[in-house]
């Protein structure tokens, strides 16, 4: 398990991992007052966290598949990436893709975050690539079943 270290200024609890299994966890909206998100309307909810991530980690945020598939609610720059060397608040950039308004309350699980281990590369400059099956074949190339 890796130790983050977090401060936390909203009026709610940490997120947590709410099964044995889950690779995220919920973070809440952090509000005075609720947010209306119009039809194609973004906005930065708050959450209130603070954290310091690993030299080696990344916090990625990324859409809650219910807010998604009930409401249209999205997180527009999916996956956010939150950097090792990023120290201010926790931010969700919300968007509305519904067709009808959407209110965000104090305490609503907008998002949720995996933290997640990278590594840094090194270009080497090259005039060839290995062959593959694949090779150029892009979008769809694999097939419809």
């Amino acid at each position: 398990m890796t130790k983050v270290k977090v401060i936390n200024k909203s009026k709610h609890d940490l997120p947590k991992y709410e099964t044995l299994f889950s690779a995220g966890m919920d973070l809440r909206a952090n509000i005075a007052s609720p947010i209306t998100l119009k039809p194609l309307e973004r906005a930065l909810i708050p959450t209130g966290l603070f954290i310091q991530l690993p030299q080696n980690c990344e916090a990625q945020i990324r859409p809650r598949s219910g807010l998604a598939f009930k409401k249209g609610i999205t997180v527009l720059n999916s996956p956010g990436t939150i950097d090792a060397d990023y120290r201010g608040e926790i931010g969700v950039l919300l968007v509305n893709l519904s067709a009808q308004n959407f209110v965000v309350e104090d305490g609503e699980r907008v998002a949720q975050m995996v933290v997640a281990e990278f590594k840094q590369i090194e270009w080497e400059n090259t005039g060839e690539l290995e062959s593959t099956v694949r090779g150029e074949g892009g979008f769809g190339h694999t097939g419809n079943k």
